[in-house]
C-alpha cells in the first residue's frame, strides 16, 4: 500500500463556457512567456535593446512548435498513420506530442531569420535566451502530467505518479514521474547556465552550448526510465541516441569556440550601443565639412568679384559650380 503519491488530474481540459482550456497548451504558453521575459532581461544586461528578444521570438516560437510536432510525428508515425489511426490527429498538438529536438532545430532557424532581419549575431541571442528555454521546458513538462503521459517504470516510492487512465494502452498504477524528474533537471540546467555565464562570461554561443550539453546529459538517463513505446536502435531508445550525439556536438562546440573566440561579444546589438548615434555624428561632421568648404569657396569668389578682377569672376563661377 502506497503511503503517498502524486495524483494525476481527472481530465486535462477545463471549460469556460464553450472555451476549452487545455492544460498541455497552457503549460507551453506560460513557458514561452517565461523564456521571453528572462531572455529580455539577459539581453538588456548584455547591452541589447528591450523588446528585441520578443521581436525575434515571433519568428522562433512558431518555427519551434512546427519543428517539435514534426519530430514527434515522424518518429512516432505509427500513432497517426498505422491501421485504425486517424492521420488528422497529427495536427492536434493540444493532445500532446512535441519533440524538443525538432523544436530547438527549427526554432533556431526561425531565430536566425529574426536575427538576420535585425542585424544581430545569432550566437549572442542564443546565449541570452538559453536559460529561459530550459525554464520553458521545465514548465512545459507539466503538460504531460495533465495528459497522464511520459511516465516511467512502476514504483512504490512516496513520490510515485498515479495513473488512472486506461486509454491508449495505459495500465492504471503508480510509476516514476519522469515528467517531474525532467522538469527539475531543466530548472537545474537554467541555474547552471546563469551561474556559469556570470562566472566565466560565456559568449559566442557557449552559454547555449552549455545548456544543450547539460540538458542532454539529464535527458539520456530520464529517457532510459520511460516505458512508453519508442523506436530502439542497438537496444537503446532513439531519443537516448539523439541525446548522446547532440551532447557530443555541444561539448565539441563549447571547447573549440572557447579556444577560437574567448570572452564575450563587445557589442550584441549595434543600435543599442550608440551605433546609430555614431553614424549620425559622422554624417553631421561630413555635412559641416561640406558646408565649411562651400562657404570658403563662396567667400573667395566674392572677394575676387569686388576687386573687379576677371580671375575673381572665374573663381566665383567655379565656386558656384562646386556648390551645385
Amino acid at each position: 500500500m502506497e503511503l503517498a503519491y502524486i495524483p494525476s488530474p481527472s481530465r486535462g481540459v477545463l471549460y469556460l463556457g464553450p472555451i476549452p482550456l487545455r492544460g498541455y497548451a497552457f503549460c507551453i504558453i506560460i513557458g514561452v512567456f517565461v523564456a521571453v521575459w528572462l531572455g529580455n532581461r539577459r539581453w538588456i544586461a548584455r547591452g541589447g535593446r528591450a523588446g528585441t528578444v520578443a521581436d525575434i521570438a515571433v519568428w522562433a516560437v512558431p518555427f519551434g512548435l512546427v519543428g517539435g510536432r514534426l519530430y514527434h510525428v515522424i518518429t512516432d508515425y505509427e500513432l497517426y498513420f498505422s491501421e485504425g489511426r486517424d492521420w488528422v490527429d497529427a495536427f492536434k498538438i493540444w493532445e500532446g506530442g512535441l519533440g524538443i529536438w525538432g523544436a530547438i532545430a527549427l526554432g533556431a532557424l526561425g531565430a536566425w531569420i529574426g536575427c538576420r532581419r535585425r542585424g544581430i549575431p545569432m550566437p549572442a541571442y542564443a546565449d541570452a535566451v538559453a536559460p529561459g528555454i530550459a525554464l520553458a521546458q521545465a514548465l512545459g513538462r507539466w503538460g504531460n502530467w495533465f495528459n497522464q503521459e511520459l511516465y516511467g517504470k512502476p514504483t512504490d516510492l512516496p513520490w510515485a505518479l498515479e495513473i488512472t487512465s486506461s486509454a491508449d494502452g495505459r495500465v492504471p498504477g503508480t510509476y516514476h514521474p519522469t515528467f517531474l524528474y525532467e522538469s527539475l533537471w531543466c530548472i537545474g540546467v537554467a541555474l547552471l547556465v546563469i551561474w556559469a555565464d556570470r562566472r566565466f562570461r560565456l559568449g559566442h554561443g557557449r552559454a547555449f552550448a552549455l545548456y544543450v550539453a547539460s540538458y542532454c546529459a539529464g535527458r539520456a538517463w530520464i529517457e532510459y526510465m520511460r516505458v512508453d513505446d519508442a523506436h530502439h536502435i542497438l537496444g537503446l531508445r532513439l531519443n537516448v541516441w539523439t541525446a548522446i550525439i547532440v551532447f557530443l556536438l555541444a561539448v565539441t562546440y563549447l571547447v573549440l569556440s572557447a579556444k577560437k573566440r574567448p570572452g564575450r561579444e563587445a557589442v550584441v546589438e549595434p543600435a543599442a550601443s550608440g551605433g546609430e548615434a555614431a553614424v549620425d555624428d559622422k554624417a553631421d561632421d561630413e555635412s559641416t565639412a561640406d558646408s565649411g568648404s562651400t562657404a570658403d569657396s563662396e567667400s573667395a569668389a566674392d572677394t575676387g568679384g569686388e576687386d573687379g578682377d576677371a580671375e575673381g569672376e572665374v573663381k566665383n563661377e567655379a565656386g558656384s559650380g562646386k556648390k551645385t
